[in-house]
């Protein structure tokens, strides 16, 4: 249950458009606050807050460097969220096929039955009895639809 815990919390954090900014900010180089403040018309403040709620979530860390607190990504919460995603992928990618492979059996289906009503009525040619029923029945039907 922590996981998914954990997983909640990555998406809800993830659920501000600034939040996914300064993420995808540190997926290009650490930062501070102040560096990352300097690209938001919002004070340190509210960075820090965007910040801390990253770090509850456990997207992102700080640490000290002298006097430096950089901040970087946690990639061990991204692993979670992109497995959980990859999951319900996978399962979608399925029922598509399914689903394709389920409206592909009408149109296979409608090319079968032609071949397979010519072979019959070939295999019933053989019949003589068999032979005027299904040419008396097909001859019709075929006239109406051909002008041959």
């Amino acid at each position: 249950m922590v996981a998914v815990d954990q997983l909640s919390r990555a998406f809800v954090a993830l659920a501000d458009p600034t939040r996914r900014d300064i993420v995808a900010r540190l997926s290009l180089r650490d930062a501070t606050v102040g560096e990352l403040a300097e690209s938001y018309a919002m004070s340190m403040q509210a960075v820090s807050k965007h910040l801390k709620v990253l770090e509850e979530a456990g997207l992102v860390s700080r640490s000290r460097d002298g006097q430096r607190r950089p901040c970087h990504l946690e990639p061990q919460v991204f692993d979670l969220m992109t497995s959980w995603i990859e999951r319900y992928r996978r399962q979608a990618e399925e029922r598509f096929g399914r689903l394709d492979a389920l409206l592909a059996e009408p149109a296979d289906d409608d090319a079968h039955t032609g071949p397979a009503t010519t072979s019959t009525s070939t295999d019933s040619d053989s019949d003589s009895s068999d032979d005027s029923d299904s040419h008396g029945k097909d001859r019709p039907q075929q006239s109406e639809g051909d002008p041959s």
